[in-house]
């Protein structure tokens, strides 16, 4: 499994913004994508990284109340990991997942997946925004001890 390039002496960071619209979601994945390239992030860690943030993005779009929104997605790079988090206005509805799904249901278990590909998960309410958010470890290539 490809690992992150060695580790810059400073935080790595990198955030972009998007219209809180459906069509936008393939234009988050994509520059998910670019950025984990621009850092050397590859293989399977950036297929899932990339799964999970375009799920992420699809739910603030989807239950974002806030008219004429925009969702921020934020990559950074912590301790011996990769963060993503992707935030939005509308910080009154934190995200759950479904455990069951009946047969009227329509999704809920896109958190499920995030839960499966993530070494871990969560939400906060901010002053002004709530951000979903999920942490990867990088593979021991990289220098980190876990």
């Amino acid at each position: 499994m490809p690992a992150l390039a060695p580790r810059p002496s400073h935080p790595r960071r990198d955030s972009f913004r998007i219209p809180k619209r459906r069509r936008h979601v393939p234009e988050a994945r994509a520059e998910v994508r670019r950025i984990l390239k621009d850092w050397a992030v590859g293989g399977e860690l950036a297929a899932d990284i990339a799964t999970v943030a375009t799920e992420l993005v699809a739910n603030a779009v989807r239950h974002c109340q806030v008219p004429l929104a925009e969702i921020e997605v934020t990559l950074s790079i912590r301790g011996c990991g990769l963060l993503v988090e992707v935030a939005d206005p509308d910080r009154g509805r934190l995200p759950a997942p479904r455990a069951e799904r009946g047969p009227e249901a329509d999704g809920g278990l896109g958190l499920v997946l995030v839960a499966a590909l993530a070494e871990r998960w969560g939400c906060e309410a901010r002053p002004f925004t709530k951000s979903v958010w999920a942490y990867f470890l990088v593979p021991r290539e990289s220098g980190c001890d876990r």
